[in-house]
């Protein structure tokens, strides 16, 4: 109504007064709405892009870098970084992809539905879809103006996206600790305690990490909204605009600050190689020569689990290891352990497609880069 009176100002009253000819508020705010959250998803994307272009970047840079990978956060396996930050990469590749299906449905023209019946005039609704950049029509007039599906569909887009981005903040929060110090994050996404002088608080990942439970709620808060709504509009639906509209700001800010966190953030290579290298982080490697040599794996990870306690109530690790020690605990072993695995050789030896090897990143890269050259197009 604001606007047609706005139009009323400028054109007169007779000019003005057509505008509602064969609408509704409820096709013509169906509209706006989609063409809005279209927008707004074309956005999300560029930069998610562009968080992918810094984890591609940085990956790069790590290919030779040796750092511990975790499961249940406990040490497992050695890997390149750029294993790790390629592990991101994907997570957003995703991400991307969930977004550009979601905008399919997103840009379907609701307009000519009018209020839930449709029009006595022959007004041409495949014409003003394309004038508007629609890919389609809707196909029923009661639907169209009550379907909010596209809207909890962004927002599922968003708080994974959102989950995705805690994940990674949760990680360099971990990894930027004085327990684990490998990672050392901008001074400028970090405050200080206002009474511990020492103190270097993640401020950027931690809020990250907390605005993502907010953007769950904006998407629990609609599907609730329109779980018991009858056909076809009811007013119910106008609080599905301040959920979208939050969840938009905050996605967007959540992701220009990842990709300045990614891209600055400081690697502690040295402190990685130690840590790669101590452990039994390298008994899988063991265990699969013992299997090349013959034994059923089964029985070759019962083997190397004696072997490391053998080697915790000693006190030493598998380079402490005497061939007469391998050879008291199973026939194979001196073979076995011939030559001990290092961290580095544990690596590249895992060069199957999407393994860790040093090889195998660079030929995803490779990939990566000639979807990325697309993307400029």
């Amino acid at each position: 109504m604001a606007i047609e009176r706005r139009l009323k100002q400028i054109t007169g009253p007779d000019v003005g007064g057509k505008l509602h000819t064969a609408r509704s508020r409820n096709d013509q705010v169906a509209t706006s709405f989609r063409m809005w959250t279209r927008q707004r998803t074309d956005n999300i994307i560029r930069l998610m892009r562009q968080l992918q272009r810094a984890l591609a970047q940085r990956a790069g840079e790590h290919i030779e870098t040796i750092a511990p990978a975790y499961t249940h956060l406990q040490q497992a396996q050695p890997v390149p970084l750029g294993h790790w930050f390629l592990a991101y990469y994907e997570m957003f590749g995703r991400d991307v992809e969930r977004f550009t299906d979601a905008r399919k449905r997103i840009n379907v023209m609701p307009l000519g539905s009018a209020a839930l019946a449709g029009t006595n005039f022959p007004i041409d609704r495949a014409w003003v879809a394309k004038e508007l950049g629609f890919d389609a029509v809707s196909e029923n007039s009661m639907d169209a103006v009550s379907d909010r599906d596209f809207a909890a569909e962004f927002l599922f887009c968003v708080s994974l996206t959102a989950t995705h981005l805690s994940r990674l903040s949760e990680e360099l929060i971990i990894y930027s600790s004085a327990e684990f110090g490998v990672m050392d994050l901008p001074d400028d996404m970090c405050t200080g305690s206002s009474i511990m002088p020492q103190k270097k608080n993640p401020d950027v990942p931690e809020l990250i990490r907390g605005k993502t439970g907010r953007l769950y709620g904006h998407l629990i808060s609609v599907l609730t909204m329109l779980k018991g709504l009858p056909l076809a509009y009811n007013k119910d639906m106008q609080e599905d605009k301040e959920p979208l509209f939050d969840a938009a700001e905050q996605i967007e800010a959540m992701l220009e600050m990842a990709t300045m966190m990614v891209a600055r953030l400081d690697v502690d290579k040295e402190k990685l190689a130690t840590r790669s290298a101590g452990g039994f982080m390298t008994a899988v490697d063991v265990a699969d020569r013992l299997v090349m040599a013959g034994a059923p794996f089964r029985d070759a990870h019962e083997i190397v689990g004696k072997l490391v306690r053998y080697c915790l109530d000693r006190g030493i690790g598998f380079d402490g290891l005497t061939q007469v020690d391998a050879a008291s605990l199973h026939p194979l072993l001196p073979k076995a352990m011939k030559g001990a695995v290092s961290a580095t050789e544990s690596a590249r030896g895992k060069n199957v497609k999407g393994g860790a090897a040093p090889a195998r990143i660079r030929a995803r890269l490779k990939q990566i880069g000639k979807v990325m050259a697309k993307w400029e197009k």
